[in-house]
């Protein structure tokens, strides 16, 4: 909380049409928060030396590229420690269909979100990739049937 208080009001506005178009030049950004294009230039610069904007990129669609079929997997290990979880952490990185990963309480340990071409793709993705993982108790799949939202953007 303490670093959204250093931010004012234009950039927390550059930062919300920044998350609807990242695409927007900084002469077209200045007109949508009523400054001059030098001052936003600053400001984006400032926003991204100080870490508020991580990343600029394109949302894709899944279903063309055939990678449509979500999963969100839970992994319970048999037990963790800093070793386990630093490994775990290492191996889930490399795997590309992997496209998030938490590490959550309750009474699994991670959560998965996968995308794949289909359900024999992901078997042979758990068989032959997930079920490597040592310390591995149990893997919960469940499979997305409809996505109802899907917002990219951080609600400030």
């Amino acid at each position: 909380m303490e670093r959204i208080e250093k931010l004012d009001k234009v950039d927390l506005q550059i930062l919300h049409t920044l998350q609807e178009n990242a695409r927007l030049t900084t002469k077209e950004l200045a007109a949508k928060v009523s400054l001059s294009p030098t001052p936003v230039f600053e400001r984006l610069r400032r926003l991204e030396q100080g870490g508020y904007i991580k990343k600029y990129m394109a949302v894709l669609d899944a279903e063309k590229l055939n990678s449509g079929f979500i999963v969100f997997c839970n992994i319970k290990m048999l037990h963790i420690n800093s070793q386990i979880a630093a490994n775990f952490k290492q191996m889930v990185q490399a795997i590309p269909q992997v496209t998030e990963c938490y590490n959550i309480s309750g009474s699994n340990d991670y959560l998965l979100k996968i995308h794949a071409p289909d359900m024999h793709y992901y078997k042979e993705l758990i068989l032959n990739v997930l079920g490597e993982i040592e310390n591995l108790a149990s893997i919960e799949s469940l499979f997305v049937m409809d996505e109802l939202k899907h917002d990219y953007g951080i609600p400030f």
